[in-house]
């Protein structure tokens, strides 16, 4: 059974990546109110069915993608339910192919693994090498579920908190599409 810890509303005591840190700190500094949850390790949507009953929200799908030069980044939240089409993405950015950045970007651009991507990893894009996109459907929801940059940590905030005031303190304003 996938393990979940009680609904927490204070920082870890102690931090398994430097990323989770930042994000509480940053958190703490906005002075943004959060729900967590420490969890057996979650890689897949589906291992957040159980987190998402727990904190009574609907987690994103963060996806970190490339242009084939490895050179245009691009952090996509979505639904959880909703496939992911690089023809659907490109069209509406007006941008060519994109796929799938490889881990070891992800983990240098934004310090997350595979399953870990979150909108917090901005706090690591110092270059501002990322372009946080959002699909208007994620913004239509009162709270924002995601990873706290590891893949045993989820979290709630209210989603207007973080596209305004995180976003805005992490100097990255989100594009926002239609998928």
């Amino acid at each position: 059974m996938f393990f979940v810890s009680d609904i927490m509303e204070k920082a870890p005591d102690s931090y398994k990546a430097p990323l989770q840190e930042m994000v509480y700190e940053a958190l703490t500094k906005l002075q943004i109110a959060f729900e967590r949850v420490n969890t057996d390790e979650a890689i897949s949507m589906e291992d957040c069915i159980e987190i998402n009953q727990k904190l009574n929200v609907k987690m994103v799908k963060t996806l970190f993608l490339c242009n084939s030069k490895k050179t245009e980044f691009y952090l996509f939240i979505t639904t959880a339910n909703k496939l992911f089409k690089s023809k659907d993405f490109c069209n509406a950015l007006g941008i060519s192919r994109v796929s799938f950045a490889p881990a070891e970007l992800m983990e240098n651009i934004l310090g997350v693994k595979i399953g870990a991507a979150t909108v917090f990893g901005v706090l690591m894009d110092k270059g501002n090498l990322v372009q946080v996109v959002f699909d208007k459907d994620v913004l239509l929801e009162e709270w924002y579920g995601c990873s706290d940059g590891t893949t045993t940590g989820y979290m709630k905030v209210k989603t207007k908190l973080v596209v305004n005031n995180f976003l805005t303190y992490a100097k990255h304003i989100p594009t926002v599409i239609e998928m």
